[in-house]
């Protein structure tokens, strides 16, 4: 049963990166188009992206094992080295600044990956930031945004997270966390969460004393 988000007051709002806070979308299809169609994949020129899950996880399940690091290493080359289009997407901003110090970015994306984001698009990330580096297991598991959390001194069960992907969402769910999904790269019906808004400029958080509060001004199917 879905939540009420405007009953809730939360501890510390957990952002994904990639789809939500930044549209990284065409650079990151090039990227894996192009590795596709090296790698003579049959539906090269046509690759789907898993959005939201990291690209060892979605490499592993194209190539041989000898041959992953090659591979993701090649596939985070060709990312880092396009960075045409790479914006902050509508509410990003404004939403971190509100938040302030109860907020954190949890993202599929490497190190350096999330550094390119952050410098290409020109957003600030506040001062926890959670990537694949920094766990062993990435999304669907909860343990990125339980890192992220931790991070904060909070717990998971009082933390709302927000996400553009399945991937994501499962993770944030299996982590005891509410969920908010924003549209972008899935469809609607393919998001499970407790609420579903167009972008953040949908979306007001405010801060009070018992925590972080959302409105959902124009927030479809939620």
């Amino acid at each position: 049963m879905a939540l009420n988000l405007a009953d809730l007051t939360f501890d510390a709002v957990l952002f994904d990166l990639d789809g939500t806070l930044v549209d990284s979308v065409p650079a990151v299809e090039r990227s894996w188009r192009t590795w596709a169609q090296e790698e003579g994949l049959p539906d090269g020129a046509d690759f789907r992206v898993a959005h939201g899950t990291p690209a060892r996880v979605v490499v592993s399940r194209l190539v041989e094992p000898e041959r992953v690091d090659a591979a993701v290493a090649r596939i985070t080359e060709l990312e880092l080295a396009d960075e045409d289009g790479i914006v902050v997407l509508p509410g990003a901003a404004e939403a971190l600044t509100a938040l302030a110090d109860r907020c954190g970015i949890v993202t599929s994306s490497t190190d350096a990956l999330a550094a390119q984001r952050f410098g290409a698009s020109g957003l600030v990330p506040p001062a926890v930031v959670v990537t694949a580096d920094d766990v062993t297991h990435g999304k669907p598991d909860p343990e990125p945004y339980r890192r992220g959390a931790e991070l904060l001194g909070v717990d998971p069960a009082r933390c709302l997270v927000v996400e553009d992907a399945p991937a994501g969402l499962a993770a944030g769910r299996a982590a005891g966390c509410a969920t908010l999904a924003v549209l972008g790269t899935h469809a609607r019906d393919d998001l499970d969460a407790d609420a579903v808004v167009s972008d953040l400029s949908s979306v007001r958080f405010t801060l009070a004393d018992d925590g972080a509060r959302v409105c959902l001004d124009r927030a479809p199917n939620h």
